[in-house]
């Protein structure tokens, strides 16, 4: 790809950042995966690759921390488990792909051949990392207040009105087995344990089966089972369900 295509290709995504950059290499750098990087400099120089890896994990940390003053400003009321929980939510993975589909980062990803052919301006894993890489690019460039208004528009706003809801109905704000525990602990009912009772389907399409129980003085009870494709998703939904079952039961 020339530089220019690549310059040109970077122009509406400099729009939609809000921010004009003063190193559009910075803009462009958060952009590259790590499969272009490699057969760019394959193909050129031997030098070690450029890629978004570096700004993913400078944009990691960044992002916690304008969410958490985000999150403090807005709900002062909350106690720090609400607010730990609303935090994970918001710079969760999956919470940071969808918000970089909506923004239609896939078409501005500058990927390998091999990405490319199987699908990688879709994988939820790439979008997340280079969100997360346009953050640090805005930090670097600009400083915090340009990366703190980016955030708050693309990832905090569009994200508080459902779970802010979900804190006035009393949910799990998205970590379901935490709040579990921590109703469990307030009600003295126990500690959860979650067991792997199956596993199903070809290596690329797992299925797993996990019983939740709740331990007490030697005994247990069996408060549900969930199946995923991941130990941790069939974890979140078992606990969800029990959640919910314990939360009903609890209200008069």
């Amino acid at each position: 790809m020339s530089k220019r295509a690549q310059s040109d290709k970077a122009t509406p995504l400099t729009a939609l950042t809000g921010h004009s950059f003063r190193s559009p290499a910075l803009l462009e750098l958060a952009l590259t995966h790590s499969s272009q990087a490699y057969e760019e400099n394959v193909e050129r120089v031997k030098t070690p690759p450029a890629d978004n890896e570096q700004l993913e994990f400078v944009g990691d940390a960044v992002l916690g921390l304008i969410v958490a003053e985000s999150l403090y400003r807005r709900f002062p009321h909350l106690r720090e488990g609400d607010l730990t929980r609303l935090r994970s939510s918001l710079v969760s993975r999956k919470h940071l792909a969808e918000t970089g589909a909506a923004m239609h980062l896939g078409e501005h990803l500058r990927l390998g051949k091999g990405e490319e052919r199987t699908g990688g301006r879709r994988k939820p894993a790439l979008l997340a990392n280079a969100l997360e890489a346009i953050v640090a690019a805005l930090y670097l460039d600009g400083g915090l207040p340009a990366a703190a208004a980016f955030v708050d528009k693309h990832i905090v706003q569009t994200a508080l009105p459902a779970l802010a809801a979900e804190i006035v109905e009393g949910g799990a704000i998205g970590d379901w087995k935490s709040a579990l525990q921590e109703h469990l602990q307030a009600t003295g009912a126990g500690h959860a344990r979650y067991t792997v009772t199956a596993e199903s389907g070809p290596d690329h399409q797992k299925r797993f089966s996990v019983e939740l129980r709740v331990e007490k003085d030697g005994a247990h009870t069996v408060l549900g089972s969930a199946n995923a494709a991941t130990k941790k998703e069939a974890q979140q939904k078992a606990a969800q369900s029990a959640y919910e079952t314990l939360r009903r039961k609890a209200k008069p």
